[in-house]
């Protein structure tokens, strides 16, 4: 359960236990290591207000996702007690909440996905192209979380994939996947995917493999127009099948006349895509993904300070040369603009798509390498499990060892670590 106090939503208080200096060593480093301010600590202080206030569109996801932050490494969750297996420190560690959306919580994810990743990593260069939905589509997005995330990613696979196959442009068959993010730099809602693509693909009746040009890969106003066309072709389709829903001061649009009239909008300038130039091979790749998977709307790291009811972050201004700039937000817009990027439940993020996909992929993919390895084509080689380290995420403080779990421990356990109160000391 959480504490309620008169500052808001507070997690139960840390355990304190009698450490040995050691252990006192490594919860400074820990401290010194850890960002001033994170987003607990702002849901802690302003939460339950900011519930309370918004009664009229929270739910009851919202409340878990706030409840979970909060008790993140904390005793309410319990811990484990870990030892190094070169010189046989102790130490005891709080669990992770594990919630998809807790910015402390994706560290350990990220590293597992990399890990699987690295095993389907080919031997070439890679491209990474963004798919954006205008700004138009944004409050039809917010009610219609499910629909338009998947109508994204759908379309957008669609259009790479059509647009790879044509001989005019690349003639082959790709493999790559996706990523949704639903956020921009200062938080509001901007919904795009980020696709990371293999500079090449195979070639009809997959006989070989074809790179594309070193310096492009495929025409961005094309992929941009076909995008915009199956993407309001699909809304279409789901207005005429009744599955879109519209509240508020979208509820105009449910008359057919008004929905035409507002997709006939949309059509008046072009939907952006991005591309960035082929970079090189397996080591830049995963690099790469690290800073796109697995990430919620804002980190820790970029939080500055909670004063005066405000909350004061950095952000990236793309528009002015992507220069550091300081924006402070009053705590419960902060906290709305956090809630707008909750996911539907099992909803899934990271799809794979073409020879990637998951019921292709153990026949394809080892295709690839074999095409790879004996083509005429220059390839990257690929990079060793020592050029790609990934390290763990718990060393020992003393020697740098590998810690390891000896003992879980309960929350009940952890309050029994706690000495007394100072009146049943002098009693």
């Amino acid at each position: 359960s959480i504490c309620i106090c008169p500052g808001g939503i507070s997690a139960p208080p840390a355990v304190r236990w009698m450490r040995s200096p050691s252990e006192t060593r490594r919860v400074d480093a820990e401290r010194m290591n850890r960002p001033p301010l994170e987003v607990a600590d702002i849901v802690r202080c302003a939460g339950q207000s900011f519930v309370e206030r918004s009664r009229k569109w929270i739910n009851g996801q919202h409340e878990k996702v706030l409840l979970a932050i909060t008790r993140c490494r904390t005793a309410a969750l319990g811990g484990h007690r870990d030892q190094c297996a070169d010189c046989g420190h102790t130490a005891i560690s709080y669990n992770s909440c594990r919630n998809r959306h807790c910015p402390k919580c994706q560290g350990n994810a990220r590293r597992r996905w990399l890990q699987a990743r690295e095993r389907e990593l080919l031997p070439t260069r890679y491209v990474h192209v963004v798919f954006t939905l205008p700004r138009e589509l944004a409050p039809l997005a917010l009610q219609n979380k499910r629909l338009i995330y998947n109508l994204l990613f759908h379309t957008s696979a669609a259009t790479l994939l059509e647009i790879a196959r044509d001989p005019r442009h690349l003639g082959a068959e790709i493999g790559f996947f996706s990523v949704l993010h639903t956020w921009d730099q200062r938080l509001q809602h901007h919904p795009h995917v980020h696709c990371v693509l293999a500079a090449g693909g195979l070639a009809p009746g997959h006989s070989r493999w074809i790179s594309s040009r070193r310096s492009f890969f495929l025409p961005v106003k094309v992929l941009g127009r076909v995008f915009r066309g199956k993407f309001v072709a699909g809304l279409k389709t789901a207005f005429h099948a009744g599955t879109l829903q519209f509240h508020g001061h979208l509820l105009p649009l449910a008359e057919p006349c008004a929905f035409a009239s507002w997709l006939r909008v949309l059509f008046r300038h072009d939907w952006v895509v991005y591309s960035k130039r082929p970079f090189s091979g397996p080591e830049h790749v995963l690099r790469y993904l690290g800073a796109y998977t697995h990430r919620v709307a804002i980190s820790n790291s970029r939080l500055v300070a909670l004063a005066n009811g405000h909350v004061t972050f950095r952000w990236r201004d793309s528009a002015h040369g992507n220069q550091k700039r300081l924006i402070a937000l009053p705590v419960e817009e902060f906290l709305r603009r956090f809630l707008l990027h909750l996911l539907p439940r099992g909803f899934m993020r990271i799809r794979n798509f073409g020879f990637l996909a998951n019921r292709r992929r153990a026949e394809l993919l080892p295709l690839c390498l074999r095409l790879l390895q004996s083509s005429d084509h220059p390839a990257v080689a690929t990079a060793s499990p020592a050029a790609l380290p990934i390290p763990s995420l718990w060393r020992c403080p003393l020697c740098g060892g590998t810690m390891q779990v000896v003992e879980r421990l309960s929350a009940a356990q952890l309050l029994l670590r706690s000495p007394p109160h100072l009146s049943r000391c002098a009693a």
